[in-house]
């Protein structure tokens, strides 16, 4: 059974899951997304109190919780039971183009050392990576009023054109990030 579980599962599988997920969300009158969590948390710790912007009823919102919590316990499961031995391979191009840019060993390892580890922490690359980027990735999820998954997943499937304009706005995103930002990052 675990050898099952940790293989990849084909869109065949996966994506009816999601389908049947959206399906029952749809139903249940919820949307999905995990930026909210923040704003669930802050308001159970009483910071409707200092911001409207907290000041709303979260148990409603307490499903969405309970959905996190689960994505954090199955990642550690993921991670302490079902990893695979080989790192999912990368393209020998990709590879070449990361070595280029620095990273000793793409392919052999999931998070290169050379940005996410303690020592990669405190190199201006590592700051700018993790901090920054994590800074910007947050922002942005308030800013877009969702992240990817609440947008791109719940948002399209309701049909919101606010949705797909941050999606495309996502996946622009991505684009620069990859081939303009991120080989100057990592040439510091």
């Amino acid at each position: 059974m675990i050898e099952f579980l940790s293989q990849p599962w084909p869109w065949y599988v996966a994506g009816p899951l999601i389908t049947l997920t959206m399906v029952l969300l749809l139903l249940a009158g919820k949307s999905f997304g995990v930026s909210d969590t923040l704003r669930t948390t802050c308001a159970i710790g009483g910071a409707g109190k200092v911001s409207d912007f907290f000041d709303f009823d979260w148990r409603s919102q307490a499903w969405n919780l309970v959905f996190v919590m689960g994505a954090i316990i199955g990642g550690f499961i993921a991670a302490s039971w079902l990893q695979q031995p080989d790192p999912i391979p990368l393209a020998q191009a990709t590879v070449e183009k990361l070595q280029a840019l620095g990273i000793e060993n793409p392919g052999e390892e999931y998070l290169p050392d050379e940005i996410f580890s303690w020592e990669g922490l405190f190199t201006l690359r590592g700051f700018i990576m993790l901090v920054v980027g994590g800074f910007l990735i947050g922002f942005g999820a308030r800013y877009a009023g969702g992240c990817t998954s609440g947008h791109a997943i719940s948002g399209l499937s309701n049909l919101q054109l606010p949705s797909l304009i941050a999606v495309i706005g996502f996946f622009i995103g991505g684009l620069i990030m990859t081939y303009l930002l991120l080989p100057l990052i990592l040439t510091l």
